[in-house]
């Protein structure tokens, strides 16, 4: 059997190379889930590179993505197969007038041809090699996660007309959770689990060297300073890693040097979403001054 990578040291070069800043913790279990054939379950807040994860994996191995984005609501038809109904009927209907028996013609619309793949039978029906993104997975029901029981235990899928269907290579699973409810004991013992929170101070400007084109260090510096220092507020949302590099790109786009308290309240908006959360940085701002790009905010009530 072969193997995508050779060890974890090359996951962790090989996901540099295309702008994804891993630590060895996320290497490590990229690799551990190559060779163990085991899906990942990917934890942590929005935003911070569970999903874009998947995407690059799929880059460096030079994989198809297969991506089923999860919704309250998904069920067995989206996620999975269903029969092309329409095709069936006019299939029915244009051998009414011919010999034919129910069982010749049950046989022959509960085939390939009348089958609609979704995602999750199609990476484990594909030839090529493949990574299936399942995004978001705590929105759906409880009840639908043991649909994909079976995938992730056994990549198979088991259609009554057809037969069980066995995947004809091992796909590269990774699952993402917000963590907006507890998933099942069932789903979380088939996955190797990973969390990903937000990056530390330097790794994040890291990023931003790597992600925001032309940026100076200084600058990319200022913005990891003033992203940690608002997420030490009490708020509703923290800014995630991709509003982190939508901030600096405006910054780069408004020709800006360095980051006043001025500019950082025009531009705030960038980085939060919730009007109270602006109003609390921005107050944070005003009363910190320099220092709160520096050491950080006072501590908030």
């Amino acid at each position: 059997m072969s193997y995508r990578f050779d060890s974890v040291a090359s996951v962790r070069e090989d996901l540099r190379k295309v702008d994804y800043l891993a630590d060895e913790g996320i290497a490590g279990v990229a690799y551990l889930a190559d060779r163990l054939g085991k899906p990942i379950l990917v934890e942590g807040p929005a935003g911070t590179g569970k999903t874009q994860l998947a995407k690059s994996v799929a880059e460096i191995t030079g994989a198809r993505l297969i991506r089923l984005q999860c919704y309250e609501g998904l069920d067995e038809s989206k996620a999975l197969y269903e029969w092309n109904y329409k095709k069936q009927l006019l299939r029915i209907q244009a051998e009414r007038n011919k010999d034919s028996s129910w069982e010749d013609l049950s046989e022959d619309i509960f085939s390939d041809e009348f089958l609609l793949t979704r995602p999750l039978l199609e990476a484990i029906r594909a030839e090529d090699p493949v990574v299936l993104l399942i995004d978001e997975i705590d929105r759906v029901e409880v009840e639908t996660e043991a649909l994909l029981l079976e995938v992730l235990s056994d990549y198979q899928v088991s259609i009554p007309e057809l037969g069980t269907l066995t995947a004809r290579q091992i796909p590269l699973v990774f699952l993402t959770s917000n963590n907006t409810r507890e998933l099942s004991e069932a789903l979380k013992r088939r996955c190797l689990f990973l969390h990903i929170d937000y990056p530390d101070m330097d790794r994040e400007k890291e990023i931003v060297l790597a992600k925001v084109p032309d940026i100076s260090e200084a600058l990319a510096d200022q913005v990891a300073r003033i992203v940690r220092s608002i997420r030490q507020l009490e708020l509703k949302k923290a800014p995630s890693v991709s509003e982190t590099l939508d901030w600096a790109r405006t910054l780069m786009l408004l020709g800006v040097q360095e980051v006043t308290d001025d500019v950082a309240k025009d531009t705030v908006n960038i980085l939060l979403k919730y009007q109270s959360d602006i109003a609390k940085a921005v107050r944070e701002l005003s009363q910190e001054g320099p220092s709160f790009k520096r050491t950080g905010p006072r501590s908030a009530n």
